[in-house]
């Protein structure tokens, strides 16, 4: 067990919430009493809770705040936000109000508690993971408010005690008195709260508000516009004052691994892989000569090192060992994996092949090694996780994301050569590429590509509930290509992620 005492972090924010803590948190580092479901997670969880919850429900959160972020980038529009993550809700991070009369809403809303604080730490190192944690939470604050009953979303308003100044009788015909002379509508029998106009500058960009004097007056009917900009201004300084404390910080040094691969998966969150993956319904058996056939199936990353294996007749060690591990996950056998070695090195003779490059074709495999929890299995296809965070490649070297180690115009022209065509697409990828959204912008390319088929599936409802998920494995990347573009051909198979098989959708011709 270990003890999650967060308030070390915010130590100011602490001291000035005493008075708001004593009804939630009596004796200190016992249970919570969580009487809304929504929160502004301002009073730090202080009770204990195992290793495996504390990592458990941080991945679950993230898994959330990273299907948001795809809605985003999709250009999805609210309602079909909230649509979309339901599903995704439900599974990861349920929370029902009160009016549900569910037995399990304390538990609920304390794995929401907790697995906002665990990311807080993890994403406060950086400006960078700062401002886009913000953004995310704020999203997500926005869908539940949204979808929260209007009497208990009045009764959490009412709590928080917010210092918004309601306009008298005597100014509210004054504005209407200027609203009509501006020809807008009357608004004498409407609300109004009157704040600095910094604090809403959403309203003020859709010209929501009306300004006057350094204040905007807010009708009562944008409410909800106020609400997020107040958690959005209380989060972005909670997160300062984290950021500053963590030098500071003695945590357990059990959690300094854990956080560190959270960090890590904001960049793109990992994908599990099993050897069940490898195999696809109607993909006939894998040799060394189909390999360039199928190859315009493959993510960037694996077509450019497969062009530049063809080109040179040669790759480094680590290029080579991502492309094997590739073929391995796609289903190629380890004898077929080494003669496709062996007819790409066409510069070598046998005797040097077998010497310097056999034996680590067999090691990637598993058939040889002394680890014995290796052997066997060997090492899995690497994630774009894994790829995203390795040491950049040398001169020389191949291997990485291109998304992440190509300039930007040697990445745009990388493209063209592999079809890619489309200046707002190329244009979208060089903007997500700019902000570090290297596999966002392999999911667009992605969906460029496979636009007519992920528009045939949708359509016929073949996808089911959850529809195209993120790609976040290269292994998944040629798995899902290669289904939608063989569609109607008598296949059968999975489009989908690389995770348990509730994660999966059946695709059935």
């Amino acid at each position: 067990m270990i003890r999650s005492d967060f308030s070390r972090v915010d130590p100011k924010r602490r001291a000035a919430l005493d008075h708001k803590k004593t009804q939630f948190a009596k004796p200190q580092f016992k249970e919570q009493d969580y009487v809304h479901s929504l929160n502004f997670y301002e009073i730090p969880p202080t009770a204990e809770i195992t290793l495996e919850e504390f990592e458990v429900w941080a991945i679950n959160r993230l898994k959330v705040l990273s299907e948001l972020e795809a809605c985003s980038f999709r250009n999805r529009t609210p309602e079909e936000t909230a649509t979309h993550m339901t599903s995704i809700l439900d599974k990861y991070l349920p929370l029902h109000s009160n009016s549900s009369r569910s037995s399990t809403l304390q538990e609920e809303r304390k794995r929401d508690h907790y697995s906002h604080f665990i990311l807080r730490l993890a994403f406060s190192a950086t400006e960078d993971l700062r401002r886009r944690f913000s953004r995310l939470e704020t999203m997500f604050f926005k869908l539940r408010f949204k979808d929260e009953a209007s009497m208990e979303r009045q009764q959490f308003v009412d709590s928080l005690g917010l210092e918004w100044e309601k306009v008298e009788e005597d100014e509210k015909r004054e504005l209407s008195q200027e609203l009509a002379a501006a020809g807008g509508k009357k608004g004498e029998d409407q609300g109004w709260y009157k704040v600095d106009w910094e604090r809403v500058p959403e309203l003020v960009e859709g010209r929501r508000v009306l300004l006057k004097r350094g204040k905007a007056y807010v009708p009562v009917r944008e409410q909800m516009s106020l609400v997020v900009a107040e958690f959005t201004r209380r989060l972005d300084d909670a997160l300062e004052l984290t950021a500053r404390a963590l030098p500071r910080l003695d945590e357990d040094d059990r959690l300094s691994p854990i956080l560190a691969h959270l960090s890590q998966s904001f960049t793109a969150p990992d994908a599990a892989y099993s050897s069940t993956d490898a195999n696809i319904d109607g993909l006939s058996t894998l040799t060394a000569a189909s390999i360039d056939t199928i190859s315009h199936h493959f993510p960037l990353c694996m077509q450019n090192l497969h062009s530049n294996l063809r080109a040179n007749s040669h790759l480094k060690h680590y290029g080579r060992l991502q492309y094997t591990l590739f073929l391995k996950g796609i289903g190629l056998s380890l004898e077929e994996c080494i003669v496709f070695w062996r007819k790409s090195f066409k510069l070598m003779t046998d005797d040097k092949f077998a010497k310097e490059h056999k034996y680590n074709i067999r090691h990637a495999y598993g058939d040889v090694g002394g680890d014995a929890n290796r052997r066997g299995r060997g090492y899995t296809p690497y994630s774009c996780q894994k790829l995203l965070t390795e040491p950049l490649p040398k001169p020389g070297q191949s291997q990485g994301c291109p998304y992440r180690t190509f300039k930007s115009d040697n990445l745009l022209s990388l493209l063209q050569r592999t079809g890619v065509n489309d200046r707002e697409l190329l244009k979208q990828v060089k903007e997500d590429v700019g902000r570090q959204r290297y596999h966002i912008a392999c999911n667009r390319v992605f969906e460029w590509a496979h636009k007519k088929e992920i528009k045939k599936v949708k359509d016929d409802g073949t996808w089911g509930a959850t529809e195209l998920d993120m790609i976040l494995h290269p292994n998944t990347y040629f798995k899902r290509s290669w289904l939608l573009k063989h569609l109607g051909e008598g296949n059968a198979g999975i489009v989908g992620g690389l995770g348990t098989d509730s994660d999966r959708v059946d695709v059935e011709q």
